[in-house]
């Protein structure tokens, strides 16, 4: 039984709350189609948060947020926090990539994360950045430049 009279996702860690997406329906018009999608946040008190929302144009937009116990403002934002990378993967469009020193280190832990894994990482950092192989590699060479990866090669 829920007993809070406003649910707090800031004060709620990730492994508490489960997001699960599924389509909900398409609209195709000309060239262009447009999407909604439902996506349900749940926690093991039973405190729910149902979103619906639509992708068009590779750009994602909430339409309808309802939610057991209520939300507070300031937890309606952290629910964009929550959903985003579940939704962003239902819906195949990726959240921009950062520029610069911050795109880099990104680069850097993906490249690790992948040798670790024993994968691919040129690859990994292609998934990962939604840029063709070349694209890929020029940003690992901006990582290594930057001092976020060893050297390729030793200088003697």
């Amino acid at each position: 039984m829920l007993e809070a009279s406003i649910l707090n996702l800031s004060g709620r860690k990730r492994p508490e709350g489960v997001v699960s997406v599924w389509p909900a329906w398409e609209v195709q018009e000309h060239d262009a189609a447009t999407a909604w999608y439902n996506a349900r946040l749940t926690f093991a008190d039973g405190a729910c948060v149902d979103v619906l929302a639509v992708v068009s144009e590779g750009h994602v937009c909430i339409e309808d947020v309802r939610a057991q116990p209520p939300l507070s403002l300031d937890d309606l934002t952290d629910l964009a926090d929550w959903i985003e990378g579940p939704l962003c993967e239902a819906c195949g469009v990726r959240p921009s990539w950062p520029r610069g020193v911050e795109g880099w280190r990104l680069v850097a832990e993906e490249y690790r994360a992948a040798q670790e894994r024993g994968i691919d990482p040129v690859l990994a950092v292609m998934s990962a950045t939604g840029h063709s192989r070349r694209r890929a590699l020029r940003l690992i060479a901006g990582a290594r430049d930057e001092g976020f990866l060893t050297p390729r090669h030793i200088r003697r």
